[in-house]
């Protein structure tokens, strides 16, 4: 699908009463059993040792993954189609890797290379399924689609073509569905009442740009009613900065800041298996063609990144660890929530039942 096909703002009246659905009836929305078919953070990059091969699992699919003897990083179906033992009990064998069993051999798009006792033999035609994996922001992410990639990983809009220095933050749960962490950062009300913020400074607009991202850009103007006010409106020729681009349900970057210095966070999440969160926080900022810039001062924004998404990040943990998600009522106030789940229930899901066990 072109992406100029789906561009256009999604309109969510912001009056009257809105129609709740319950978890069955959504195609994608909070379910377990399924996901936006799409890239997901598969593990983080260090925890793969070149020449090594470990297992993961991810939406029910229990995967060997190994990085090969040039760096390359390759996932597999878990279990060898000879006899089913587990392909991460294995070791890598240059660009391939190596059963454990009866050391056959596989190379990285799944294609059984040798069958050690047929060598006076031409090997039957093997193989096993391959996922596409690739690097980036310091983790493995995996496509998970039974057809090649629609599209690359997400990147920050605002850096997209350009240099960038980044930092992975530590790995962390919720006690919630991703979904419901994504929809908390677009939810106008919360952040008067948890965050204290004025009750009009935010307005989220959202706006189709893919099939498979959604943007919400705030239109809300700093009231300058008062002194703390006037002085953060000085910062802003129109509206606060806050703008955050969606993929999959799952994937989300924002930014903010003032108008002469933008912040840029990328939260990468995955559904567990026990059907709760699990991310991984990514600061960025613009590399400078001044290597003293990037070697003082960008450090410095990226801490201060990361100060920002902890501040935001103390009140909702208090709400993810206890809450038990039922969107029984939604009002007016709820259009950026509406608009998310209208966005999501159209990409196309992906089955999170194990076809390898």
């Amino acid at each position: 699908m072109q992406a100029n096909s789906v561009v256009g703002r999604i309109f969510v009246s912001r009056s009257g009463q809105h129609k709740a659905l319950t978890r069955e009836q959504y195609n994608l929305f909070t379910r377990t059993d399924c996901v936006a078919i799409g890239w997901y953070w598969l593990m983080p990059s260090h925890a793969l040792r070149r020449n090594k091969v470990i297992p993961a699992s991810i939406a029910g699919r229990e995967l060997a993954v190994f990085r090969t003897s040039s760096g390359e990083v390759a996932a597999l179906d878990a279990y060898c189609p000879h006899m089913g033992a587990h392909l991460a009990e294995g070791k890598v064998d240059g660009e391939q890797l190596r059963c454990f069993f009866h050391n056959w051999c596989f190379d990285g798009n799944g294609n059984c290379t040798d069958i050690p006792c047929q060598k006076a033999k031409a090997p039957r035609v093997v193989s096993t399924r391959a996922w596409v994996v690739r690097e980036r922001y310091g983790l493995i992410w995996i496509w998970l689609g039974d057809e090649a990639p629609a599209e690359d990983i997400p990147i920050h809009p605002e850096l997209n073509g350009k240099s960038y220095q980044y930092s992975l933050g530590n790995f962390f749960i919720k006690n919630c569905h991703p979904n419901v962490v994504m929809i908390n950062a677009i939810d106008e009300q919360h952040f008067h009442t948890v965050h204290n913020l004025p009750g009009d400074v935010l307005n989220m607009e959202p706006r189709r740009l893919t099939s498979s991202h959604i943007q919400f850009k705030n239109t809300g103007i700093v009231p300058a009613t008062n002194v703390i006010g006037k002085l953060i409106a000085k910062f802003y020729a129109r509206e606060l900065t806050y703008k955050l681009d969606y993929w999959y349900g799952s994937t989300g970057t924002v930014t903010l800041g003032p108008d002469f210095m933008h912040l840029y966070l990328m939260f990468a999440l995955r559904l567990s298996a026990s059907g709760n969160t699990e991310g991984y926080a990514i600061a960025f900022t613009r590399k400078s063609s001044n290597a003293l810039v990037n070697l003082l001062i960008n450090p410095l924004l990226i801490l201060l990144t990361k100060l920002a998404g902890l501040y935001f990040a103390q009140g909702d943990t208090r709400i993810f660890n206890t809450i038990k998600f039922d969107f029984k009522t939604p009002i007016a106030a709820d259009h950026a929530v509406l608009a998310f789940i209208q966005h999501l229930e159209k990409q196309t899901p992906f089955e999170c039942s194990s076809s390898n066990a």
